[in-house]
C-alpha cells in the first residue's frame, strides 16, 4: 500500500528533512503558464481582458474548463486522522504527505494540484468546508482520514458535489489488490468468483477492497471479513454498518479458522498478523496479499518457507509484485478529468484495474525490463506492473474514460479512444521515468564505486547515502585520519560496505604501478614516475584500481577541474574500442528533456568526431526510452549564412549519411529551428520529424555556455555531463555539487558499469 517505488529505499531522517528544508521549503511552487512581460500581456491576462473569460463562464459554466486550470486541477485534502502508519498527527503535521501527493499527481499524470488540510475532526465541518471548494477544482483527492469517518465524508461530498470525490486510501488501495487478484486467479486456473479470500483487517482499505471484488463478481459467502477481533460475522453486536455489511454466515472466529482451506488472504493490518501455520492450513497455492506497509503481516521468505508455491504481494518495493497506490490514483483521474467525469463509480474503478492486469500481461520493454534484477514476465513474481513503466498512462487513463461514458458520468465524451491514447502517450517526458528506472536497476544490481576524493566532508556524506539507499559497496581514497575527523565532524560512524583506502601505504600500490607502467612506458614514463603518480594522484590511483577490476565505477571532481581530472583518468582507462569519448548533459524542463553534447571533452571536434558524438548521444538517449532526433547546431541554417565554421558541420551531417544511421538527424541549423515547429516549416525538407531533443554542439566553448545558463534562465535542471564512451565507468561531478548530485552520478556510473 505505498504510494511510492521508493518506499523501500533506506534513508535517514536527516536526509529527509533535509530535502524538505532545502532551498525553497516544502515541495512545491506555483509556476505561470503564460507570458506576462508586457503591459499587453498583463492587460490580457488580467484588467481589462479577464473579464471576458469570467463573463462567458457567467453565461456558461461548462466554459470554466477551457479558460481556467479547472480541468487539470485536484484538490488533495485531509485532517490528517490516519497520517501514513503514524495515526492522528492532525491537519498541519499531513502537510508533507499531501504536498507528496500533489507531486506524484503530476509527475504520473501531469495533474496539478493543491493540498488542503483543514483542521477540523467534525465530520460535518469537514463536509461543509470541502463542498463549498467544487468551482476551484475538477476533483477530489480525499486522504489520510480515519476509519469510520472517511465513509461518511466520502459518500456525502459524492452525493453533493458534481465532480469525482475519491478516497485514495481506501479505493486506491483496492484496485491495485484486485488488478494483482486477478492476475493471481489466472494463474492458479481459478475463477474469482469462485475464490475463497480472507481479508484481515477492517479499516477503509480492507472494506473498499472487499466491495470492489463483490462488484466484480466476487461471492459475499466466499469473502471473510476479520479485524482485531476476529471473524466479522452476523452473530456479533459490536458492528458498525460498514462491517455489517459484510458480515459472513460462518462458524470460523479466528483469522486461523477463517484461513483454513482459504484460496487467498489480503491483509491490511499489522506485522505478524498471519503465520507459517495459518498459510500452510490454506488451500493449494495459495495466494498471499501481505500489504502491512513497511512491515507486512508475513515475509515472503516466512511465506514461501510455509508453502513453496505461494503467490506473493506487499506494500514494499524491495519484493515482487508491489501493490502501490501510484499505480492508480494519477492515471485513474487523468481520465476522469478528461471525460469530465461527475464521479468515479465502480464502473471506472473495475475498468481500471482490469487494464492493470491486463498491463501484466503483456511483453515488457526493454527499457522496463532493464531496469529490474527480476525477470519481468507474467507469472508468480510478476503480477503487477512496474511503477515505472512508460504504458502505464496509455493504458488506464483511456480504460478509466471508456468506462465514464459507456457509464453515463462523462460529460464530455472522447470521439476517438485511440488519438486519445496517442495524446497520453506524449504527454510525460519518458526521461523521467528512465531514470527512476535506472535508480531502481542499481539496486538490484548493487557495484562497487570508488569515490576518488574520499576526505572531503561532501564525499564521506555521499558514500555513506550511497550504501544506505542500497546501490552497492563504496571504497573512499584518502587518509584514514582525515577521513574519521571528518566523520566526527559530522557526527557520522562509517557503516558496512565502506572502505577506505590510502594511495601512499595500499596494498595494491604495486600491483596498480606495474598495471599502469605497462601502458605508459613507451610514452616517456619512468617506473618511478608512475610509482609517484599511483602514490600522490589519488584521481590515477582510483582509475588504477578501476582498470584493475577492484572496483565496477569510478567517481571524482569534487576538488579539481574537470579537464585536469580527465588527464589523470585518461592514464589508466581509455576510450571503448571503436567508441569516442564525449559528455552528454541532461536538460530537465518542466514538460521535456533535451540532451546536448559534447559538454566536456572535445574543444573544436573534426567532423568525423561530431558524428561519432551524434551516433554515441543518440544510442544513449534510446537506451533512456526516448527515440532521438538530433540537431547540429550552428549559428546558420543551411548555410544561411555561410561561413567557414559551417564546413565541418555540414561534412558530419554527410558522414551520417553514409553511415545510413537508424535515427533522426539533420544540421547545419540554428537553435531556435531545431526546437521551434513554425520556424522549421519554412524549411520543408528538413530531415526532423518535431522538435530535436539531443543537440550536437560546433564547440565546447558553445555546449559548455548553454549547458550552464540555460538552467538558469528557463527554470529547469540538468544532469551531468555524462561521460559516455568509456571502456570503464567514470562519472564526474562539477567543483560545486551537492551530496545529492555526487550520489545520483555515482548511482548512473554503477548503473553504466552494469550496462558494460
Amino acid at each position: 500500500m505505498a504510494d511510492s517505488e521508493a518506499a523501500g529505499a533506506r534513508i535517514t531522517a536527516e536526509e529527509a528533512l533535509a530535502l524538505h528544508a532545502s532551498g525553497r521549503p516544502g515541495k512545491l511552487e506555483t509556476r505561470i503558464s503564460k507570458p506576462l512581460t508586457t503591459a499587453r500581456d498583463l492587460s490580457l491576462a488580467y484588467s481589462p481582458g479577464v473579464a471576458e473569460p469570467c463573463l462567458r463562464i457567467a453565461a456558461d459554466p461548462s466554459l470554466a474548463y477551457e479558460y481556467t486550470t479547472r480541468g487539470n486541477m485536484v484538490a488533495v485534502i485531509s485532517n490528517g486522522t490516519a497520517v501514513l502508519g503514524l495515526g492522528n498527527l492532525g491537519a498541519l503535521a499531513s502537510k508533507p504527505v499531501m504536498e507528496g501527493k500533489v507531486a506524484l499527481f503530476k509527475r504520473f499524470a501531469d495533474i496539478d494540484g493543491i493540498d488542503l488540510e483543514i483542521a477540523t475532526e467534525d465530520t460535518d465541518a469537514f463536509v461543509n468546508c470541502v463542498r463549498f471548494l467544487g468551482p476551484s477544482f475538477g476533483g477530489i483527492n480525499l486522504e489520510d482520514i480515519r476509519a469510520p469517518e472517511c465513509f461518511i465524508i466520502e459518500q456525502r461530498l459524492r452525493e453533493l458535489m458534481d465532480i469525482p470525490v475519491f478516497h485514495d486510501d481506501q479505493h486506491g488501495t483496492a484496485i491495485v489488490a484486485a488488478a494483482g487478484l486477478i492476475n493471481a486467479c489466472h494463474l492458479t486456473d481459478r475463477a474469482l468468483a469462485e475464490t475463497r479470500l480472507v481479508v484481515n483487517g477492517a479499516g477503509a482499505a480492507a472494506i473498499a477492497c472487499v466491495e470492489l471484488l463483490k462488484a466484480m463478481g466476487a461471492r459475499g459467502g466466499n469473502i471473510i471479513l476479520c479485524d482485531t477481533k476476529g471473524v466479522v460475522h452476523r452473530g456479533r453486536q459490536d458492528l458498525n454498518q460498514w462491517k455489517s455489511a459484510h458480515a459472513s454466515e460462518t462458524r470460523a472466529r479466528t483469522l486461523g479458522e477463517a484461513l483454513e482451506g482459504a484460496h487467498a488472504v489480503f491483509g491490511l493490518s499489522v506485522r505478524g498478523a498471519v503465520t507459517q501455520d495459518m498459510v500452510r492450513a490454506m488451500a493449494d497455492r495459495p495466494v498471499i496479499f501481505a500489504m502491512a506497509n513497511p512491515d507486512p503481516e508475513i515475509t515472503p521468505e516466512e511465506a514461501r518457507a510455509a508453502s513453496p508455491d505461494a503467490i506473493i504481494a506487499t506494500g514494499r518495493s524491495d519484493y515482487p509484485n508491489q501493490v502501490n497506490n501510484v499505480l492508480g490514483f494519477p492515471y485513474i483521474f487523468r481520465g476522469a478529468l478528461d471525460v469530465r467525469a461527475s464521479t468515479i463509480n465502480e464502473a471506472m474503478k473495475i475498468a481500471a484495474a482490469e487494464a492493470l492486469a491486463a498491463l501484466a500481461r503483456e511483453d515488457v520493454p526493454d527499457e522496463v525490463h532493464a531496469a529490474s534484477a527480476r525477470q519481468l514476465r507474467f507469472g508468480p513474481d510478476y503480477i503487477i506492473p512496474n511503477a515505472f513503466d512508460p504504458r502505464l498512462i496509455s493504458r488506464i487513463p483511456p480504460a478509466v474514460a471508456k468506462a465514464a461514458m459507456e457509464s453515463g458520468v462523462a460529460r464530455r465524451p472522447l470521439a476517438d479512444l485511440r488519438r486519445y491514447t496517442r495524446e497520453l502517450s506524449g504527454r510525460l517526458d519518458p526521461t523521467a521515468n528512465a531514470l527512476d528506472m535506472i535508480m531502481e536497476s542499481v539496486r538490484a544490481n548493487p557495484k562497487k564505486v570508488v569515490f576518488a576524493e574520499g576526505e572531503e566532508e561532501k564525499v564521506v556524506r555521499a558514500a555513506i547515502d550511497f550504501t544506505r539507499r542500497g546501490f552497492g559497496s563504496a571504497v573512499l581514497v584518502g587518509r584514514e585520519d582525515r577521513v574519521q575527523a571528518a566523520l566526527a565532524k559530522l557526527g557520522m560512524t562509517l557503516p558496512d560496505g565502506i572502505d577506505i583506502h590510502n594511495a601512499r601505504i595500499s596494498s595494491h600500490n604495486a600491483r596498480y604501478t606495474e598495471i599502469l607502467y605497462e601502458r605508459l612506458r613507451r610514452r616517456g614514463f619512468l617506473h618511478r614516475d608512475v610509482q609517484r603518480l599511483v602514490n600522490q594522484d589519488r584521481n590515477v590511483f582510483a582509475a588504477a584500481m578501476l582498470a584493475a577490476g577492484d572496483a565496477d565505477a569510478m567517481l571524482t571532481g569534487l576538488t579539481r577541474a574537470r579537464s585536469v581530472s580527465l588527464e589523470a583518468i585518461n592514464l589508466a582507462i581509455d576510450p571503448a574500442p571503436g567508441r569516442t569519448a564525449f559528455g552528454l548533459t541532461m536538460m530537465l524542463g518542466a514538460r521535456e528533456t533535451i540532451f546536448v553534447a559534447d559538454t566536456l571533452m572535445h574543444e573544436r571536434p573534426s567532423p568525423q568526431i561530431l558524428a561519432d558524438i551524434a551516433q554515441g548521444a543518440a544510442a544513449h538517449v534510446r537506451r533512456l526510452g526516448t527515440e532521438p532526433r538530433v540537431a547540429l547546431l550552428s549559428h546558420s541554417t543551411f548555410g544561411q549564412p555561410m561561413h567557414a565554421t559551417v564546413h565541418g558541420i555540414r561534412e558530419a551531417v554527410a558522414i551520417l549519411e553514409e553511415r545510413v544511421v537508424d535515427f533522426e538527424f539533420d544540421g547545419d541549423m540554428s537553435p531556435d529551428v531545431a526546437l521551434e515547429p513554425s520556424l522549421r516549416a519554412l524549411y520543408p525538407f528538413c530531415r526532423l520529424s518535431g522538435n530535436a531533443n539531443v543537440l550536437v554542439m560546433p564547440g565546447l566553448h558553445s555546449a559548455h555556455i548553454v549547458s550552464r545558463l540555460a538552467p538558469r534562465l528557463g527554470g529547469g535542471s540538468s544532469i551531468g555531463p555524462l561521460l559516455l564512451g568509456m571502456s570503464r565507468a567514470v562519472q564526474l561531478v562539477s567543483m560545486d555539487a551537492s551530496v545529492s548530485t555526487i550520489v545520483d552520478m555515482a548511482a548512473l556510473a554503477a548503473h553504466q558499469a552494469g550496462e558494460k
